[in-house]
């Protein structure tokens, strides 16, 4: 189904209506997600309090994180395979009601040490359905903001939503960590949950559509990003950068157990690191079209390692926030950047799938380093006090950042990220963007 032309003027009420929609649906998605939400904390604690080490933690989480890796599979399930005759407002009825039938499961069984694997289990089912709802609402964002050229007041709100979101779930994570009520946790996520589904079914509009239809469309430009070079490139940047060994699990483990900082304080920290990220958003839309992309990809290069580095100076509880704060807007500013770039070679003909599979390739990479973090952390503890261990640990996450660079010289001439750059500053001037191959 093609876009229709935009609109000049759309209705502000329209607008507003669509954009508070679109908030509370990312919301839900910040807030429910159990690798980066409000149960992941409660999840952490849950399992240092029954014993667990280091490195199964990480494990864990590397694990639940997975099916964000699978996007691709849920926007192509979406595209071709509409249910009950929609393409998305089905789907995120079903996902938003199996999310909250999981969370409510958790907190009725009420796991207790020796119960991983049902956690597990029950943790990677929510995980599916809002990893699949993110597709959808992304897909909805396009669908709905391209009539009407409001895809950037959308984009924004999503931003500010998900980051609200953040400093929200880590106090109230913290909290709940702290005083042992980690179980309540999976209550609050499942009544969002459960908000999302009613949303989908009572707000979420959209024409019926027909399994295929489209469907010649989307192969073409599939086609077009198999035998692009730019993308290659691009994906190869992307997994390296994300290939990050100094995970969440680590510094909580760090904060809470070698500098001794309380569970809420972690949590505290999590809610700072949101203002930093907030903060980047809101200058990122300031200077990203007046800066080169080639200039935006080594700021993202170095900014990445700075974000690394500033864990070196964190030894209580004032350099903690200001550690967080620099975190935040660094890691932030160089994450928008990577999203950027990713967004400007995706061929307008498959964007979503595309995206979608670029985006599942930052997840492995994320879910990678954090399994290969954990099994380093553990195995320098057992050599070295914490403190030196978590500092070589910030060591391997500066080289991880820094060693994108080597794309620059291991890449042939024909796929190198500096001829990539060019081509997307000059896709940025005008015209129709996208994939050349």
């Amino acid at each position: 189904m093609k876009a229709d032309a935009p609109t000049r003027n759309p209705s502000r009420r329209d607008t507003a209506k669509l954009g508070l929609l679109f908030a509370i649906l990312y919301f839900v998605q910040s807030a429910g997600e159990p690798v980066a939400g409000l149960v992941a904390q409660p999840v952490r604690s849950l399992m240092r309090s029954w014993g667990e080490s280091p490195a199964t933690i990480a494990t864990f989480a590397a694990l639940v994180s997975l099916p964000w890796s699978l996007k691709p599979l849920y926007g192509l399930l979406s595209d071709l395979v509409p249910l009950a005759g929609y393409r998305r407002r089905s789907y995120l009825i079903l996902t938003s009601g199996l999310a909250t039938a999981s969370f409510v499961a958790l907190y009725l069984l009420r796991p207790g040490a020796g119960s991983a694997t049902l956690l597990l289990v029950l943790l990677i089912v929510p995980t599916v359905s809002l990893a699949f709802g993110d597709v959808l609402v992304d897909a909805l964002m396009v669908e709905k903001g391209q009539p009407t050229g409001t895809t950037g007041i959308l984009q924004s709100v999503q931003w500010a939503a998900s980051y609200t979101a953040t400093l929200l779930i880590g106090v109230l994570g913290g909290y709940l960590s702290q005083r042992g009520m980690q179980l309540e946790a999976f209550l609050v996520v499942a009544a969002l949950c459960l908000l999302t589904l009613v949303l989908s079914w009572r707000f979420v509009t959209e024409e019926r559509h027909r399994p295929g239809e489209s469907f010649r469309e989307t192969l073409e430009g599939l086609k077009a990003a198999a035998s692009s070079r730019t993308l290659l490139a691009i994906a190869a940047f992307l997994f390296l950068w994300s290939l990050d060994p100094l995970s969440t699990t680590i510094v909580y483990l760090h904060t809470t157990v070698h500098l001794g900082l309380s569970e809420q304080f972690f949590g505290i920290t999590i809610s700072v690191l949101a203002i930093g990220c907030i903060v980047a958003s809101v200058a990122y839309a300031f200077y990203c079209r007046r800066v080169s992309p080639a200039a935006l990809a080594h700021a993202a290069i170095l900014l990445g390692a700075l974000s690394q580095a500033a864990y070196w100076t964190m030894e209580g509880r004032v350099s903690a926030i200001v550690v967080h704060v620099i975190v935040g807007f660094t890691w932030m500013t160089g994450s928008l950047i990577q999203l950027d770039l990713a967004a400007r070679i995706c061929p307008p003909k498959a964007a979503a799938t595309v995206f979608a599979v670029l985006m599942a390739l930052t997840n492995l990479a994320s879910s990678l380093g954090e399994w290969l973090g954990g099994a380093w952390y553990e195995s320098l503890l057992a050599s070295m006090s914490g403190s030196a261990a978590f500092a070589t640990m910030v060591g391997f996450g500066v080289a991880a950042k820094l060693s994108c660079w080597l794309l620059y010289v291991i890449m042939p001439r024909g796929m190198a990220l500096r001829e990539v750059l060019v081509q997307s500053s000059s896709d940025r001037s005008g015209g129709e963007g996208g994939l050349r191959p």
